[in-house]
């Protein structure tokens, strides 16, 4: 037996159903598709023009994605090496004593803290500044450290190619920028043999050759003033590489040996402190003009 209902029941019942299947029909025309590709590789992989597209290289809780090595230590000396502190800044040295380095156990705490993964195409961004604490051979380099990339051979030291940094505090000069090739070459430019000058401003082909490769002269630098440094490294695989200070353009080079490999933030002669360490992948090769402002 069918039941039956008032008129204006029905009527009720019928506008109801009207204004859900609306509801649901607007829902569907306003609502974002979910994004499964917030966090992926590809979207950090922007333009080199682009501010956009850095990610953190060290998290500044752990160092899970690195691999900590000392010269001579033992794992609890590694700990007093490689500290992070509660802001998430590195601190290399934080916990040895004074010239721990220095005295019988000469230059057992020259150490790297090496990307476990390999990187080939990337622009780096870093900053430091420099401690007070002598460890290592400090009378021989004074204030010394530095970021090797394109690394060939893990060890300590890599070889591989050399973001230097130092500063001669006897004689106030400055060599951060400066190329050093340990084990390995590269075309650098000069005019004159000594410091580097891009080739659109009359810098030519040098022989190749191992060591050291000074970056400009006359670069802002911050050496003892508790100042941070920012820093670049722009590497094309094995194409070009560009080294930048403060925001100029102090050194590059061409035609790198390696065309890829891990990178690895050097602990030597004295107490350093990094921070804000990232880094944007590139998929395509990009000109090096782009990156010069010649094209």
């Amino acid at each position: 037996m069918m039941t039956k209902y008032p008129i204006g029941h029905i009527r009720r019942t019928v506008s109801c159903l009207v204004i859900l299947q609306t509801a649901f029909l607007l829902a569907g025309c306003t609502s974002k598709p979910a994004d499964n590709n917030k966090n992926s590789l590809s979207e950090s992989r922007m333009d080199a023009t682009s501010n956009d597209g850095f990610v953190p290289l060290f998290n500044g809780k752990d160092f899970n994605d690195w691999e900590l090595l000392l010269r001579n230590g033992s794992t609890s000396e590694i700990k007093k090496v490689y500290t992070i502190g509660e802001d998430g800044i590195l601190h290399f040295f934080r916990d040895l004593p004074e010239n721990s380095g220095s005295t019988t156990r000469i230059n057992a705490f020259h150490g790297v803290m090496v990307t476990k993964k390999s990187y080939s195409m990337y622009h780096l961004k870093f900053e430091f500044k420099w401690g007070k604490k002598p460890v290592n051979n400090f009378h021989q380099f004074q204030y010394d450290a530095g970021v090797f990339y394109q690394i060939e051979e893990v060890k300590v030291f890599p070889i591989g190619l050399q973001y230097q940094i130092r500063y001669n505090h006897l004689e106030d000069t400055n060599h951060v920028g400066d190329f050093w090739a340990a084990g390995t070459t590269m075309q650098w430019y000069s005019e004159d043999g000594n410091t580097f000058k891009l080739p659109s401003k009359g810098g030519v082909k040098q022989p190749l050759k191992e060591g050291e490769h000074r970056a400009v002269s006359g670069a802002s630098f911050h050496g003892l003033d508790d100042e941070w440094n920012q820093c670049e490294i722009i590497v094309m695989g094995d194409e070009y590489v560009i080294h930048k200070l403060n925001g100029s353009i102090v050194n590059m080079a061409t035609d790198l040996r390696n065309d890829k490999g891990p990178i690895a933030l050097e602990a030597e002669t004295v107490e350093i402190f990094w921070k804000n360490i990232q880094i944007k992948e590139f998929e395509e090769p990009i000109s090096m003009q782009k990156f010069l402002g010649e094209g």
